[in-house]
């Protein structure tokens, strides 16, 4: 299977640099699997293509800030990093701007915060060892720490923009942006409509984002990362299943979540650990029954699992309707219901 099979060109005015306000006045598009229609609407009315009993699952894993500006110690020179992954104990695996890096160097940040690099270059991240930890290093993280926004947006956003409402385990270094078109007034009238909800949490990295650089997809290889299904939640979600209730899953990464926690019986285990579940075309689903999600960047693995659930032709037909009627896309971008 080619990657270059889902590439395709976008023109760069339809790249959304901010959020829709109010959040649900986004446009959304609407695929049927079985029919291939497709059908246009606006995510304020997504209530009317849900019923009693429906099932939402969100990811509730909320952005950090990720990104921190500080200078070397020994010559004074400007240098930015991106965290990427709590390694505990006062340890981070993070992106180092420059060239001059080396194990020993030191960063030092303002509110006194100080980093040394302890690891080398692995895969283009190295390892920093900062001289706070636990809750005293968040305090300061948040207070000098900016959103980690991907580059495509160039402007510089206020972190609550790059975060759902109901963000709220901490660990993202990027934001589950199917979830940005949930305002808490949408999310109290499906309570209202007896939509069921139901959270799980992954923890974006930036490997979920990162273009598929291999010729084969089979040959790509899907950085882990840590997500967690409770023992409540996964017997919820199976009573809801026996039922026959829609399994609705908010985000690719919620996908991701309860397929990897699916065994062969298509029922769902409790899951705490790290996932390197790499959905593409082929790909039995196991579990989920639609998804909510947005348009996403060319020659990605986001755009290989959509692919996989809706079918590569329709999901291909979809972009190049939404590019001809200039639907925004990626982060801040329109919306799409898979069902």
């Amino acid at each position: 299977m080619k990657t270059a099979d889902f590439d395709f060109e976008l023109p760069k005015n339809l790249i959304a640099q901010k959020p829709i306000k109010p959040r649900e006045n986004c446009r959304l598009m609407i695929l049927n699997r079985q029919t291939g229609k497709i059908s246009e609407d606006y995510f304020y009315n997504l209530p009317l293509f849900l019923k009693k009993g429906d099932v939402l699952v969100f990811n509730d894993s909320k952005v950090i800030p990720a990104r921190l500006i500080g200078k070397r110690v020994q010559t004074g020179g400007k240098i930015e990093i991106l965290l990427l992954r709590d390694c505990g104990k006062a340890g981070w695996e993070a992106l180092i701007s420059g060239h001059r890096r080396r194990v020993g160097q030191k960063i030092e940040f303002s509110k006194g915060l100080v980093g040394e690099i302890v690891k080398p270059e692995k895969e283009g991240k190295w390892q920093i060892l900062f001289n706070l930890g636990g809750k005293k290093f968040q305090e300061i993280l948040f207070k000098i720490g900016k959103t980690p926004t991907p580059p495509y947006i160039k402007k510089m956003t206020p972190l609550p923009d790059y975060q759902t409402v109901y963000a709220k385990n901490l660990g993202s270094v990027a934001a589950p942006t199917a979830g940005f078109h949930f305002s808490k007034k949408l999310i109290n009238k499906l309570k209202k409509q007896k939509i069921d909800f139901e959270f799980v949490t992954l923890h974006i990295g930036l490997g979920t984002f990162a273009p598929i650089r291999k010729k084969n997809i089979k040959n790509h290889y899907l950085h882990s990362e840590w997500a967690n299904l409770s023992k409540e939640v996964a017997r919820r979600l199976n009573k809801a299943k026996k039922n026959g209730q829609r399994i609705i899953v908010v985000g690719t990464t919620t996908a991701r979540v309860l397929e990897t926690a699916a065994n062969q019986k298509n029922q769902l285990l409790p899951y705490s650990g790290q996932t390197q579940l790499f959905i593409f075309p082929c790909y039995k689903f196991k579990f989920i029954d639609s998804l909510i999600t947005n348009f996403h960047l060319p020659k990605s693995s986001l755009l290989l699992l959509v692919s996989a659930f809706a079918g590569q032709e329709l999901i291909k037909k979809t972009y190049q309707l939404a590019i001809k009627k200039k639907y925004r896309f990626y982060s801040f971008g329109d919306a799409m219901f898979i069902i």
